[in-house]
């Protein structure tokens, strides 16, 4: 069946309708931090972190194959997750654009591990060495050891949460209870 070109202009965008779809799943939000081989910084918001194993060590996060650093990802031997705290969203977004200087206004820290350069005001702060690269289709998902680990803020610090496209705030006390039998199994850790 032929379709009309206004037919054409309303019909659903496959990838969209994924992507509206995933949103509804919330994600704590990251800036990947890396060096490359000539000593130039590396950084890159992520919501696309997530822990792989206790033993070994592991966490993983995607770059796109479309980023203008991705070259320069893919090439990276340590990298640190800085895990953004509640009030660093204007820190996302300077590390999630595409151009210009993303490390504008801010005075890293150096990784005493990796070298690598570390976000001042992050909640926590992980180490990595690059353990393995695989295909993510239109993604490449770079696996770290972790070498090293910090949290920098308080146990009452809340996570910058990104759900529904757009920022949130998790509630200060949940009212959800979790039995303290299963906590570990929704967690798989």
């Amino acid at each position: 069946m032929a379709s009309t070109e206004a037919g054409a202009a309303s019909a659903p965008d496959p990838a969209r309708a994924l992507r509206d779809v995933l949103s509804l799943f919330p994600t704590g939000v990251a800036v990947i931090t890396s060096l490359t081989a000539e000593g130039e910084r590396l950084g890159a918001t992520v919501s696309s972190f997530n822990s792989v194993s206790l033993d070994p060590p592991l966490v993983l996060f995607s770059i796109a194959r479309n980023a203008k650093s991705f070259a320069a990802w893919s090439g990276v031997d340590c990298f640190a997750v800085n895990i953004l705290h509640e009030s660093q969203s204007p820190v996302s977004n300077q590390f999630a654009r595409s151009m210009g200087d993303k490390w504008a206004g801010l005075d890293p820290l150096r990784a005493e591990t990796t070298g690598v350069p570390l976000l001042r005001s992050a909640l926590a702060w992980l180490e990595c060495r690059t353990w393995a690269q695989y295909d993510g289709g239109d993604h490449l998902i770079i696996v770290g050891r972790v070498l090293a680990h910090e949290r920098m803020i308080g146990a009452d610090a809340r996570p910058l949460v990104f759900s529904g496209s757009r920022y949130a705030r998790l509630a200060a006390a949940s009212d959800i209870a979790t039995p303290d039998h299963v906590g570990h199994l929704l967690h798989g850790w």
